[in-house]
């Protein structure tokens, strides 16, 4: 495929990702980690984190912004799943993605549970303050891992697939002879 397609490719997906969290969907089973390992993947520079948080962002902006602390925390824990997408360039495989996708999601998890018991006062700031929080927040941690995976597999699966066979039309292209050639 060529760079400019693949590269108009991203970043359809990344906005059209993002803009996907403006449809209603069960609590949590949304794409922004499979949004974030994508982005990451298929960035050519670091700073191009700079899109998919600019797109969570603009779709923050619609959906209503929250309390500080926790958004930024999920922002970190966004840019973090950027960056395991980055290292995902490398190893790129079905279970590479799969890997990541949950990988990702636990970090996503341990971030933004962890920023909610110590920014706020729902829970004792103690060790069993803690293990509440974390224990409390399990059922949407299911959403969240289920939306992470399904979505990855659809981002990165529908993204490989169109590559192979834009590659795979251009080679025959290339290799066939023509009947004027013949």
């Amino acid at each position: 495929m060529k760079k400019n397609w693949q590269i108009f490719v991203v970043l359809a997906i990344i906005i059209l990702a993002a803009a996907s969290r403006l449809v209603h969907h069960p609590f949590n089973f949304t794409p922004i980690i499979a949004l974030a390992l994508f982005a990451g993947c298929y960035s050519k520079k670091h700073w191009a984190i700079i899109l998919p948080l600019g797109a969570m962002l603009v779709s923050d902006y619609f959906i209503g912004f929250y309390d500080w602390q926790v958004m930024a925390s999920v922002y970190v824990g966004f840019a973090i799943a950027f960056y395991i997408g980055w290292f995902l360039k490398k190893h790129k495989t079905w279970y590479g993605v799969g890997a990541a996708a949950l990988i990702s999601s636990v970090v996503f998890f341990g971030v933004t549970n962890f920023a909610v018991w110590g920014f706020f006062e729902w829970y004792p700031h103690t060790w069993a303050g803690l293990v509440s929080c974390f224990t409390l927040a399990l059922p949407f941690f299911r959403n969240s891992l289920a939306g992470d995976l399904i979505y990855s597999a659809a981002l990165f699966g529908l993204f490989e697939t169109a590559i192979y066979f834009v590659d795979k039309k251009n080679w025959i292209k290339q290799n066939t002879t023509s009947p004027e050639k013949v």
